[in-house]
């Protein structure tokens, strides 16, 4: 795969004056933001504040909802992935996502690892074998699993699933992964082994996560984006926004007056 070329050599997607609806419910107003490569940036604010719905945007999983509607641009490899002519299966290979459930198919392990492969055409025994013991040791999940490639997914535990579902999304090599809520139905045992992962993906992946736990946000990402009622309320390192924001209603939240 070529490498992506950006707006910047620090930045891999680029988001300006971005307007979406939901029928005639605005939900975003003019979102204007960068993504930075090889970083983590976390989406943060209360629900219902836009947060997911900018994630879907960013690699148009919105168009599986009926009456819904974008405008701006959002560049990625150069492109405004907004046009009607984006390839959006291409698309979503190359912004992968993890949802805030974890989805397992009901496959083998190994046919979960392998699946976006095998929707791109790749069947050749090696180069699967080699994927699922690359994404699986990339996601330290495959010395837990390796004596079970060949078990429904289903029985894995709820952290194994989501490990399993992030090395599904990094099988295809993509060059962001977007992250809803990946850790809110797990344990804190569970959760420290994804936040464990997250910051070693970020080697070879920016990744994007939406989170409440705004201790989560503080320990794993150098950039955060506060949101509120649909807007981009601020956006800046992680140290300024949890030390020194800028704006009052920034504050407000960090420090749980709402929310």
């Amino acid at each position: 795969m070529a490498p992506v070329q950006t707006t910047n050599k620090t930045s891999i997607i680029k988001i300006t004056d971005l307007d979406f609806f939901y029928g005639d419910t605005q939900a975003l107003f003019k979102i204007n933001l960068t993504i930075a490569k090889n970083r983590i940036t976390s989406f943060i604010g209360p629900s219902g504040c836009g947060k997911s719905t900018l994630l879907r945007c960013m690699n148009r999983m919105y168009d599986v909802i009926r009456n819904t509607k974008a405008s701006g641009s959002i560049l990625f490899d150069n492109n405004n992935i907004l046009q009607t002519s984006t390839d959006v299966t291409g698309l979503r290979r190359r912004i992968g996502m993890v949802f805030q459930k974890s989805n397992p198919f009901a496959k083998t392990i190994y046919e979960n690892v392998v699946y976006g492969l095998r929707i791109a055409g790749e069947n050749k025994k090696s180069v699967l074998d080699q994927a699922v013991e690359e994404s699986l040791k990339g996601t330290s999940l495959f010395d837990e699993v390796k004596d079970r490639l060949n078990e429904s997914a289903l029985g894995l535990s709820g952290g194994q699933m989501q490990r399993l579902c992030i090395a599904r999304a990094i099988a295809i090599k993509p060059d962001v992964i977007l992250m809803d809520e990946p850790c809110s139905a797990l344990d804190p045992k569970s959760t420290a082994k994804v936040e464990e992962l997250m910051l070693n993906l970020k080697k070879d992946y920016s990744i994007v996560i939406v989170t409440h736990n705004m201790q989560q946000s503080s320990r794993i990402s150098e950039y955060t984006a506060f949101f509120l009622e649909g807007r981009l309320m601020e956006k800046d390192t992680t140290q300024k926004i949890f030390t020194n924001p800028s704006k009052k209603e920034t504050e407000d939240y960090i420090t749980g007056k709402f929310g």
